[in-house]
């Protein structure tokens, strides 16, 4: 459970990860070559590799970074319990995933949901829940040391929030980034969808960036 300074120092985390992605981009990313994609919504970013890292699927196998080789993916953070931006942003991702479904599967790009509150959120009730949005979302969470290592290494922090005084502890609540991360085919952060999101603009992208990687 977190106390008030681990909060305070997830919170300090996630301005030296914003800060982190600033510089990188404006200090360290390439010139874009003169063939990039054109892109409506994501902004890309110099590849990065992921350390290792395992989390638990809604079926119940893990999801290691071999599993995500070969398509593009995007991550986004959440919760079953949210009230607003977890169903919003996944009903957006579900529209973006229709521009994209008549694609081979070996190649169609996917969006990985990570519910950030594994203590109350099963992996079956995960997978219910991504399900619900889109029948081919995939679902996974860990324990949060799991949880922190690999949000981390997107750049993403999350925090518990308890309830306020007089509420049932059960009442809590998880304050989470809600930027997509992006993954490219060989597993690696490889750029970045800040909100507001626009379905078709994200749809429109992951379909470009697919192409370019088939070429």
């Amino acid at each position: 459970m977190f106390n008030r300074t681990t909060l305070m120092i997830l919170i300090a985390a996630l301005g030296a990860g914003l800060g982190l992605l600033v510089a990188q981009r404006v200090f360290d990313a390439p010139p874009a070559a003169a063939d990039a994609p054109a892109l409506q919504a994501a902004r890309l970013l110099p590849p990065r590799e992921l350390p290792a890292f395992s989390l638990r699927q809604s079926d119940g196998t893990p999801l290691v970074p071999g599993e995500l080789r070969g398509h593009w993916t995007v991550v986004f953070l959440g919760f079953t319990h949210c009230p607003d931006v977890c169903p919003t942003t996944l009903a957006q991702l579900s529209q973006a995933q229709k521009r994209w479904e008549t694609l081979p599967e070996s190649v169609r790009p996917r969006v990985l949901f990570v519910s950030v509150d594994p203590e109350r959120d099963t992996p079956d009730r995960i997978g219910e829940y991504a399900h619900g949005f889109h029948r081919d979302t995939l679902a996974a969470t860990a324990d949060v040391p799991a949880l922190e290592q690999f949000t981390r290494s997107l750049s993403l922090v999350f925090a518990k929030v308890a309830a306020g005084e007089g509420r049932p502890e059960t009442e809590y609540t998880m304050d989470h980034s809600a930027t997509l991360v992006l993954l490219d085919p060989q597993g690696r952060m490889a750029g970045i969808v800040q909100a507001p999101f626009d379905p078709n603009a994200v749809g429109t992208d992951l379909l470009t960036l697919t192409k370019e990687a088939a070429r």
